[in-house]
């Protein structure tokens, strides 16, 4: 008996069904990389930005702290009895001398700190810190270094804004609050750095 063998001829082909599958398990196999590599690039740019921050808020109380050494150099320099506490006093409050590095103007309100080589210390119009009247402005970048001053050729407007303020902690204890706030991608960051200065013994 002669028998025949029948085939069907299958298309080797990929149907819609399966290569939309294909699609999706492709999808889902990169999209989870991609995810997790922005937002690794995000939380770099994030750490970036808290360093310097940090950095600009320890400047400010380094430079507070530079003013109350300022002020012993000179009560030092001038001979005068009771060196320490005259210049705790000329450091707190409003002195006679007038290239005094007096903290005053920042108790009231918040001040911006321009630590510029060519800006005087001491707190006022012109001066180092500067005390901010409604809304402090933020520093520019020049040649490196960070100040308020935005007039200068190639100054370039950076996110962060810098204040100092001065609290009465105790008869010979100031509290300096150093903060610096900026924002990045809408999301509001600070970092405040606090001390606590006394007189020189």
């Amino acid at each position: 008996m002669n028998m025949r063998s029948f085939t069907t001829k299958r298309s080797t082909g990929f149907t819609l069904v399966e290569t939309l599958v294909a699609v999706a398990i492709i999808t889902l196999a990169v999209s989870g990389p991609l995810f997790m590599a922005s937002r690794a690039v995000v939380a770099t740019q994030i750490a970036r930005d808290q360093l310097t921050a940090s950095y600009l808020a320890q400047e400010g109380i380094e430079y507070v702290r530079a003013m109350r050494d300022a002020e012993f150099l000179a009560a030092f320099q001038a001979g005068a009895a009771g060196i320490s506490t005259t210049a705790w006093n000329n450091f707190l409050s409003n002195p006679v001398s007038s290239d005094s590095a007096t903290i005053s103007g920042c108790k009231a309100s918040t001040c911006t700190l321009d630590p510029s080589p060519d800006v005087q210390m001491g707190t006022g119009v012109g001066l180092s810190l500067q005390p901010c009247t409604t809304t402090c402005t933020p520093l520019y970048l020049v040649n490196g270094f960070y100040t308020q001053q935005s007039d200068v050729n190639g100054a370039v407007a950076t996110p962060f804004t810098r204040t100092v303020q001065a609290f009465d902690a105790a008869a010979n204890d100031e509290r300096i609050v150093s903060k610096v706030t900026w924002n990045f991608h809408g999301t509001p960051y600070t970092v405040t750095v606090t001390d606590h200065l006394s007189p020189w013994q």
